[in-house]
């Protein structure tokens, strides 16, 4: 039986490898895919924005104010600290976590990028359309 490589790409997404650290860079996926796979499930983006809005929390802090688990918790910062959105900084025995907003500024550059381009394409065939 042979393995789907896409299948391994999405579980790459949804769970970092243990042993290869949270933040470990996963050579099959780009950045902007980390971050849009990350920021696909709502629950995801509800922790971030928590955590923007607080400056940083903890998990067990994040867990009273959502409707899931604290393991469910830790197991969505871990997708959002490989997609490299949060980052995390042990405290005593409390592991605190940060919004790091640069993943987010690169996706956000490449998007417009992207949008430039498409908006000086239709441009273009604007003007082939109008002069025909």
């Amino acid at each position: 039986m042979t393995e789907d490589p896409t299948r391994h790409r999405a579980d790459a997404a949804e769970y970092p490898a243990r042993g290869r650290g949270a933040a470990a860079e996963d050579p099959v996926r780009d950045p902007a895919d980390r971050v849009f796979g990350a920021l696909a499930d709502p629950t995801r983006r509800a922790l971030l924005d928590l955590i923007a809005e607080q400056g940083e929390a903890s998990a067990t802090s994040l867990a009273v104010r959502l409707p899931v688990s604290r393991q469910a918790i830790v197991k969505h910062l871990a997708v959002l600290d490989a997609a490299g959105l949060v980052t995390a900084a042990r405290v005593g025995r409390e592991v605190r976590y940060a919004v790091r907003p640069d993943a987010l500024d690169a996706t956000a550059r490449w998007m417009s990028a992207l949008a430039s381009e498409w908006d000086r394409r239709l441009a273009a065939l604007k003007r082939i359309a109008e002069s025909g």
